[in-house]
C-alpha cells in the first residue's frame, strides 16, 4: 500500500457518525444484528482513519460510510426508491443488501488499516476464509500459504517444526506487502458465504409454495367432499352370507341382500342408492384430519433428527410444515386406494374405525416422502455452516 507523510484529517461525515447512536429497536434479529455490525464499522472506521497514514484514505472512509448507510436502510426497510406500488415480500434482498453493504464496508476497512490491525485479524480471516471456500480453492490455498508465513496455526495445516518464528517488525512488513490477496480472498469468501444464503433462501421459498400448493389441494379436496359428497366416496360396502352394509368415515348404513332369487323382482335399491343415502359432506374432511394429526405425530417425531439452525430463513420449520398437508393429502388418497381395490385383500374395511384407522397409517406414511426433502434439507444447512462440511457430504 502506498503510504505518505501527511496524516489524513477525518471528515465531517465521521465526525457525524461518532455521534450517531445504534438505531432501532427493529422487528426482526437479522435487523438488529445489521444495526449492531453497522456501529460497529463505522467506530473502527473513524478510529482507523484518525491513525492512517494512507493516501487518499478519506475517500475509502466516505465509501465506508456510505456501505453502513446502505445496510441500515435495509435494516430499517426504508422505502423503495423509485418506489413501487405492488411490492410486497422484501424479506430476502433487504437481507442480501444488509449483508453484501457489510462486506464491502468490511473489505474497505481492510484495505484502510494500519498493517498491525490487519495482522491480529489475520486468524479470523483465515477461519472465514476456510468456512466459504473448498479447500481446492487457489484462492484458499494463497491464505493459507499467508497465513503460514505469518505463523498462523489452524488444525488442518500446523507449523513446521523448523520454521523460525518471524520478527514482529518483518510480519507487519510481510501483511503490508500482501494486504490486496489478503483483502481480495476475504472479499471472494464474503461472496460465497451470501451466495449460501441465496441457495437457503431458495429452497425456503420452494418448500413454502409446495406446502401452500398441498394446503389448497387439502382444502379442494374438503370442499369437494363437501359440496358433492357422492362424487369421490370414500366408503366400502363389505359383504357377508349374502348380505351387505355400507360403511363411511362417519355412518354405516343397515344390512340389506346383495343376492336375489330367481325370478324374484329386483330390490328396490341398489348398492350405489345406499352409498348416496350413507355418504356424509364431512367425510373427506374427517379423513384428511385424521392424516393431518398423524402428520403432526411424524413432523414431531422428525425433530429429533434436525439439528438447530442459526440461518434467518427457518428451514427445519418450514421442513416441518410441509409435512401437515401432505399427511392429509396421502390419508386421502391412500383411503381412495385402497376403495378402488388397488390393495388386494384390504377393499372391504368393515367399521368407520377401520376406515379412519388406515387414514392415520396413511398420514403418517407421508415421511416415506418428505424424509427425503428432509435430508436435502439438511444438506442444504450444511452447506451454509462450511465448505469442508458441504465438501464431505459429496465425495
Amino acid at each position: 500500500m502506498t503510504t505518505g507523510a501527511s496524516q489524513d484529517q477525518p471528515p465531517d461525515e465521521l465526525d457525524v457518525a461518532r455521534e450517531r447512536p445504534v438505531g432501532g429497536p427493529v422487528s426482526s434479529g437479522w435487523r438488529e444484528g445489521t444495526l449492531t455490525r453497522a456501529k460497529e464499522l463505522e467506530a473502527l472506521c473513524a478510529w482507523v482513519l484518525a491513525g492512517s497514514r494512507a493516501e487518499n484514505g478519506e475517500v475509502l472512509a466516505k465509501a465506508v460510510l456510505v456501505h453502513i448507510a446502505a445496510a441500515r436502510e435495509a435494516a430499517i426497510a426504508a422505502t423503495l426508491n423509485p418506489r413501487r406500488r405492488f411490492r410486497f415480500f422484501r424479506h430476502g434482498s433487504l437481507i442480501e443488501r444488509a449483508m453484501s453493504n457489510l462486506d464491502a464496508a468490511e473489505a474497505l476497512l481492510l484495505n484502510l488499516a494500519p498493517p498491525e490491525y490487519l495482522l491480529g485479524q489475520i486468524p479470523c480471516l483465515l477461519r472465514h476464509v476456510q468456512c466459504h471456500l473448498v479447500p481446492t480453492d487457489p484462492r484458499r490455498l494463497e491464505f493459507e500459504r499467508i497465513a503460514q508465513r505469518l505463523g498462523v496455526k489452524d488444525p488442518d495445516h500446523p507449523l513446521l517444526s523448523n520454521q523460525e518464528q518471524l520478527e514482529y517488525d518483518t510480519m507487519r512488513h510481510l501483511v503490508d506487502q500482501e494486504r490486496g490477496k489478503i483483502v481480495t480472498i476475504t472479499r471472494a469468501a464474503s461472496s460465497a458465504a451470501l451466495r449460501e444464503q441465496v441457495r437457503v433462501r431458495s429452497f425456503r421459498n420452494i418448500l413454502v409454495v409446495t406446502t401452500l400448493a398441498m394446503t389448497l389441494l387439502a382444502i379442494g379436496v374438503a370442499l369437494t367432499g363437501f359440496l358433492n359428497p357422492t362424487m369421490i366416496p370414500v366408503c366400502f360396502a363389505p359383504e357377508e352370507s349374502g348380505e351387505a352394509v355400507v360403511v363411511c368415515p362417519t355412518a354405516q348404513s343397515t344390512s340389506f341382500t346383495t343376492e336375489r332369487e330367481e325370478n324374484a323382482p329386483p330390490p328396490p335399491q341398489d348398492i350405489d342408492d345406499h352409498v348416496r343415502e350413507t355418504v356424509n359432506p364431512y367425510d373427506l374432511l374427517v379423513v384428511e384430519l385424521v392424516g393431518l394429526a398423524a402428520a403432526a405425530v411424524a413432523a414431531a417425531a422428525a425433530i429429533r433428527g434436525m439439528r438447530g439452525s442459526s440461518e434467518r430463513y427457518g428451514l427445519p420449520v418450514a421442513l416441518a410444515a410441509l409435512k401437515l398437508p401432505t399427511g392429509a393429502v396421502t390419508a386421502f388418497l391412500g383411503v381412495l386406494l385402497m376403495r378402488g381395490q388397488f390393495v388386494p385383500g384390504l377393499s372391504a374395511l368393515d367399521t368407520s374405525a377401520q376406515i379412519l384407522a388406515w387414514a392415520l397409517v396413511f398420514g403418517y406414511a407421508q415421511q416415506l416422502f418428505t424424509r427425503l426433502v428432509d435430508r436435502q434439507g439438511q444438506s442444504v444447512l450444511d452447506s451454509v455452516r462450511g465448505a469442508d462440511k458441504a465438501g464431505a457430504g459429496q465425495t
